[in-house]
């Protein structure tokens, strides 16, 4: 095994994490430009919270504190081209120990390394934290994580950026074969006894170097036990609730892992590094360009109902643009691209894609006005009255035009001898939207109530026992508006009101 499987990498994410385990797509790896990778060993890359300074371990150099065959902590800082040329030591956290640094938090503001700082080389093998930033640190303290007992000769850690959770790599109680990977929790301070992370991300294998998405719900780490492109491949696996829950881990592929030893795997920015040995017997680090997806768009089209209270309404959705594959989630319940069988109503959507980007969309699928039944049963004709108002008109007179012949026709019946008379009221507002009653909804019952106020009061005086006035429906409906306000022809026959008695 490669000496570098001693210590594992910690977290510093830039703003652009991976999650939900996928890369969209990715340009081929390359080696590390600059003087970071020599004829020594490179491995552990770390980057500053900004990436500006990128903290790595060297090892076999002879400028190192212990010389040749000593681990130190090395830096870059990155120059006016994007790249790290010109490296240094971090002297104040070398000694004559293998030194590693493991991550740097959140704010920048503390630096997890390999415990070597207690005088005596492994007599307490563990994790230490320096507080400080940038290329200036203070003398490491050693951390204490409850029960930890480790007894093998390869072990690391990860914590994660918001330091509540810490992943362990260690050949300890509960081990399948080599290293297994545990779990430990912040509890106000303490860290708790590390628990085994599962049987589905541990082998009879080692497993080692594991590195949280920013999101915490995607491990990466690096195995012997699964399989692969040869020594030790770098894997995802998804959280599956708990921290002892995964997925079945997936191989990186071909393209990142190679027939020799691939670990230690971050990402900073859009970019992700690793360490592998496959062009020697050395490792040094590598690096691809994470390609940033196009933004997610959608668009819906919808076939409205073609009968009242029918169920064949549909909807087109296309995918503009995002990174395939994708997941819909609509407010019906389904989870498909494109429904059918719907009824009248509004359907809203959300659609997400591999790489976690979301869109969201609304559409009303309508349907053709309630018809006017005409009702045999009885010994007088029932009537019926309909009226298209304009824009945001909702009122009428009883007094004038064609709803003063409807309640005199009524009125006439009732003279005649008809005992009783349900005058039901159906009212629809269209999709353009309305100012002035906040939501179009609004605005169909308000034409429904204002006509059932003006109704009662015109029969209340001589036929209130006879006379029953009832609001069948309000809706909306018609199509999606499309700023096009002044299409009278498009919207206004669903912007009605209308009488039928019986």
């Amino acid at each position: 095994m490669m000496k570098i499987k001693l210590v594992v990498t910690a977290l510093t994410l830039a703003s652009c994490g991976i999650s939900n385990a996928q890369f969209w797509k990715y340009s081929d790896p390359v080696k590390l430009g600059g003087t970071v990778n020599t004829d020594a060993e490179e491995s552990i890359p770390v980057f500053s919270k900004d990436s500006s300074i990128l903290y790595f371990v060297r090892t076999f150099d002879a400028d190192n504190k212990g010389g040749l065959n000593d681990q130190d902590i090395w830096y870059s800082v990155k120059n006016d081209r994007g790249g790290y040329d010109k490296c240094a030591r971090l002297k104040s956290l070398n000694n004559k120990f293998n030194n590693a640094v493991l991550g740097v938090n959140s704010k920048g503001t503390a630096m997890y390394v390999l415990n070597a700082y207690d005088g005596k080389k492994d007599v307490v093998k563990g994790i230490a934290v320096s507080n400080g930033s940038g290329t200036s640190w203070g003398a490491p303290e050693k951390m204490a994580v409850d029960g930890l007992d480790i007894e093998g000769d390869f072990y690391g850690f990860h914590v994660s950026e918001d330091e509540k959770v810490m992943l362990i790599s260690y050949a300890g109680s509960g081990s399948l074969g080599e290293e297994d990977l545990y779990y430990s929790i912040n509890e106000g301070g303490n860290w708790s006894k590390p628990k085994h992370m599962g049987n589905a991300i541990n082998s009879a294998g080692f497993e080692i170097s594991p590195f949280l998405s920013q999101t915490k719900d995607t491990l990466f780490f690096s195995s012997n036990g699964f399989g692969g492109q040869g020594d030790a491949d770098i894997f995802y696996s998804v959280k599956q609730n708990a921290w002892d829950q995964w997925s079945t881990p997936k191989n990186l592929g071909s393209t990142i892992n190679s027939p020799k030893f691939d670990a230690y795997f971050m990402h900073s920015g859009s970019q992700a590094y690793w360490s592998s040995n496959r062009d020697g017997d050395k490792s040094d680090i590598y690096l691809i360009d994470i390609m940033t997806p196009p933004p997610i768009v959608i668009e819906c089209n919808g076939t409205d109902v073609t009968t009242y209270n029918g169920e064949d309404g549909k909807i087109d959705l296309t995918v503009v643009s995002g990174a395939e594959p994708y997941s819909y989630k609509w407010s019906n319940g389904l989870s498909i691209e494109d429904p059918s069988g719907l009824k009248t109503g509004e359907y809203s959507v959300e659609v997400t894609d591999v790489v976690g980007q979301v869109a969201t969309s609304k559409i009303f699928i309508g349907q053709p006005a309630k018809p006017i039944e005409e009702v045999i049963a009885s010994d007088y004709e029932n009537l019926s009255f309909k009226h298209n108002f304009g824009y945001n008109k909702n009122k009428l007179s009883v007094s004038r035009g064609r709803l003063k012949k409807f309640v005199k026709s009524v009125e006439a019946q009732l003279k005649d001898g008809r005992d009783q008379v349900t005058i039901s009221i159906t009212s629809s507002a269209s999709q353009v939207p309305t100012k002035s009653f906040g939501t179009n909804e609004k605005l169909a019952e308000v034409r429904a109530e204002n006509m059932k106020y003006d109704l009662i009061a015109y029969f209340k005086k001589k036929y209130a026992d006879k006379v029953n006035i009832v609001v069948a429906s309000s809706s909306v409906q018609g199509p999606a508006y499309l700023n096009d306000s002044n299409a009278k022809d498009k919207y206004e026959p669903f912007q009605f009101v209308s009488l039928i008695t019986e």
